[in-house]
């Protein structure tokens, strides 16, 4: 069963979705984290639970990432049908990004496979991160350092980055 959750932050209120755990009996698996007004955000579903209580851990390490004393998040996420395989090649090169750092739509575009043409498909796939903030497309920037489109907003990946000191100048 579907359930969800609201998490204060810095960001406005987060939207937390997640499924039973695969691993951890008990625990939860995050399916989408959504920040408000975020182009295709999760929308809260007839059927689906509000249990805070599910959140608990995940939202205990987003308030130490938001306090700056996190650089690296341990959520197990849902595995479902979310993606497509080029998608969830993608999402993988994202997580590899370390705390701090940031690079271009390119570098990510080579990582997969696909340099060239295929930045726009990289920049697509990271639109559809249903994970904003734990799985990290706010350190992906464009090749002449800009900071280019994000679902939550250019201005709420000025500030993770400002947060993680990663901001270029």
């Amino acid at each position: 069963m579907t359930a969800y959750a609201t998490v204060a932050s810095p960001l406005g209120e987060l939207l937390l979705v997640g499924e039973p755990s695969a691993t951890a009996p008990g625990g939860t698996a995050l399916a989408s984290l959504s920040l408000p007004g975020q182009k295709g955000a999760a929308v809260v579903q007839d059927g689906w639970r509000h249990d805070p209580a599910a959140f608990e851990e995940i939202a205990g390490q987003l308030r130490a990432y938001f306090a700056g004393e996190l650089t690296h998040f341990t959520i197990e996420y849902a595995r479902g049908d979310a993606g497509t395989d080029f998608q969830r090649r993608v999402w993988r090169a994202l997580e590899e990004i370390p705390y701090g750092e940031t690079v271009t739509y390119g570098q990510i575009a080579e990582r997969v496979g696909s340099a060239g043409a295929g930045v726009r498909a990289v920049g697509t796939a990271i639109g559809r991160n249903p994970l904003l903030v734990v799985r990290p497309c706010h350190r992906v920037i464009g090749a002449d350092g800009a900071l280019r489109g994000y679902a939550g907003g250019v201005e709420r990946k000025e500030r993770l980055l400002g947060l993680e000191g990663a901001l270029v100048s």
